[in-house]
């Protein structure tokens, strides 16, 4: 994998349009359907910009792809859905103009589970992403193109989206850097929405390096988007915290045994470079994924109500009632796992319900965050995996539902409190695959875990 700076210099050595037709000739020659939508005309012109002088910024010329619900022009978003199969946005994302501001160029539109629904793309309308590492595994998900286009040096970098480990799962299963940010530390503006409470967007990068430059340009607050924050990420924070808390409850019955090696020879690598290490516990995350998939459903099945053929997506059934118009659309528009979604979603917030399952769910969810809370009054972050597996083979849990919602069971708990974390690659099984620490931290220390994450990266590969 390449990173920006590299890139940078072959850039400078040729030109930036060299740079930018190698990232196309490889998007297009891809077998690991990776890409929806490639931009070339666009990404051809800006290059010709940046050799010209025209267009300049610490990232001019350099490539990039974006996950296919961000808003972009020239092609579609999709979101992997049929329902917008031609929806071509009048607007760009908030976060493809901030870093098409500093010079980026992004060259497509990479592939998702359908509304960033599973953790596979393995419910993408447009078929499934391969892993990059085994063709026969699963990418990830949902933002599984994002992380193969980074694995296979199509481009340094790609943006995607984390609700509930989104980002960081399928950087594990690729063996690349995810990071998904604080809540609120980056613009969701221009970004088809999942769950708007824990939806978070961030990055997926070659180095951790990269990852901090881009949180850099990215982060800040946005008047379109009330739940952004203000800038506080600074690479001039000092990491000068030295202790760090292994979650137990990761660590134990169902994972992985090649998974939990990985995991402890980092672990022990961070007490060679002088941390405190210590084993910490969180009762409330054997609940994490009941919350999750109470809350999570509910806030979907509002966000997609809109989708009815008539308001918003792909209309079907012209030629009858309206009724037929709705049932037509969104049985064409939405895949299967939607269609799960929306019905789990409406079910809890029904009358006589809500009580009894989103009510609770949100109360169990502050406890969780309270529990996070104390943690990190001792512990400067926590570890554990990504995934108590790495990547599973395609078609392996397409009819077990409930199995793929378990796979989220380490990703899930920072989501809900809407913390800081990231996967950084820490070696692979002995099969070659690819296995990521997690690191996870308190509210607007972004700076501070990528610092954490930086000093082990590229020790245990």
């Amino acid at each position: 994998m390449t990173s920006i700076q590299a890139v940078q210099s072959q850039i400078a050595e040729s030109s930036a349009e060299a740079v930018v037709a190698s990232a196309l000739q490889k998007a297009h020659a891809d077998t690991h359907n990776t890409f929806l939508n490639i931009m070339e005309h666009s990404a051809l012109e800006r290059a010709r910009q940046v050799d010209r002088g025209d267009i300049i910024g610490p990232l001019a010329g350099v490539p990039f792809a974006v996950k296919d619900n961000f808003l972009t022009h020239e092609v579609p978003t999709t979101a992997a859905s049929n329902f917008l199969e031609d929806f071509v946005s009048p607007l760009q994302a908030t976060a493809v103009k901030k870093l098409e501001a500093q010079g980026a160029i992004c060259i497509g539109k990479v592939n998702l589970d359908a509304f960033a629904h599973g953790g596979s793309t393995e419910n993408s309308a447009f078929g499934v992403t391969k892993n990059a590492v085994d063709e026969t595994r699963v990418a990830g998900g949902s933002s599984g193109g994002s992380a193969v286009a980074v694995a296979l040096d199509i481009v340094p970098f790609a943006l995607g989206t984390d609700t509930g480990g989104s980002i960081r799962q399928p950087a594990s299963f690729n063996g690349v850097v995810g990071l998904k940010p604080t809540y609120g530390a980056v613009s969701r503006y221009g970004v088809v929405a999942m769950a708007s409470g824990t939806d978070t967007i961030g990055v997926l990068s070659s180095t951790v390096g990269d990852a901090e430059l881009l949180m850099t340009f990215l982060s800040g607050q946005d008047a379109r988007d009330m739940t952004t924050l203000p800038d506080f990420f600074s690479l001039d924070e000092q990491n000068n915290g030295k202790k760090l808390g292994v979650i137990k409850e990761f660590m134990g019955e169902g994972v992985d045994e090649q998974v939990r090696a990985r995991i402890e020879a980092a672990v022990e690598q961070y007490k060679t470079l002088g941390y405190d290490v210590e084993e910490v516990s969180l009762p409330l995350l054997k609940y994490a994924i009941a919350i999750y998939y109470t809350v999570i459903p509910a806030e979907i099945s509002s966000n997609l109500a809109r989708y009815d053929g008539v308001r918003y997506g792909t209309q079907k059934g012209k030629d009858g009632s309206l009724t037929d118009v709705y049932e037509l659309s969104r049985h064409a528009g939405f895949v299967q796992e939607n269609k799960r979604r929306i019905i789990i979603g409406n079910y809890v917030l029904s009358s006589g319900f809500f009580d009894a399952y989103y009510q609770k769910a949100q109360k169990a969810r502050t406890l969780l965050i309270n529990e996070f809370t104390t943690l990190f009054a001792e512990y400067d972050a926590l570890l554990g995996p990504v995934s108590p597996s790495p990547a599973f083979t395609i078609g392996e849990s397409v009819d077990d539902p409930l199995e793929v919602y378990l796979r989220d069971v380490m990703t899930v708990p920072a989501s809900l409190a809407g913390l800081p974390a990231l996967s950084v690659p820490v070696g692979a099984t002995d099969s070659g695959l690819p296995v990521g620490l997690q690191i996870i931290g308190a509210r607007k220390s972004d700076a501070k875990i990528l610092a954490i994450a930086r000093e082990i990266e590229g020790k245990n590969e």
